[in-house]
């Protein structure tokens, strides 16, 4: 199972803070890892950092995942059984895919269905 941490608020050296919580967990996701951070203010400010536990698209499937334009982003674990099928109806409307993971699915669901996904 892959592995999660993150904290918001205003952090000093949040990006060294990130990766040594990240350091952590190595255990969780060996494969690979992926940071995000956004805004800078106390109310406004999220750092997320991932660790991988490659189970499809093995090579291509590092997180985090993000739309098209990049407004959305997503750290993502479990399985999509059904996510070739929504792949198929997602590239029917347009969407571009970067990976050939079942995680990306959900951004562009998102994107697409919204909560409905």
């Amino acid at each position: 199972m892959c592995g999660f941490c993150g904290f918001t608020g205003q952090v000093v050296n949040r990006e060294e803070v990130l990766r040594e919580m990240a350091a952590q967990i190595t255990h969780r996701g060996p494969d690979s890892e992926g940071y995000y951070t956004a805004g800078e203010g106390a109310g406004d400010s999220v750092a997320m950092g991932f660790r991988r536990l490659s189970i499809i698209d093995l090579e291509g499937g590092s997180q985090p995942l993000y739309n098209e334009d990049g407004t959305l982003v997503l750290m993502f674990n479990g399985e999509i059984y059904n996510y070739r099928t929504l792949r198929e109806e997602l590239l029917e409307k347009g969407h571009a895919f970067s990976t050939q993971t079942d995680s990306e699915v959900l951004v562009h669901g998102f994107e697409e269905w919204g909560e409905g996904l």
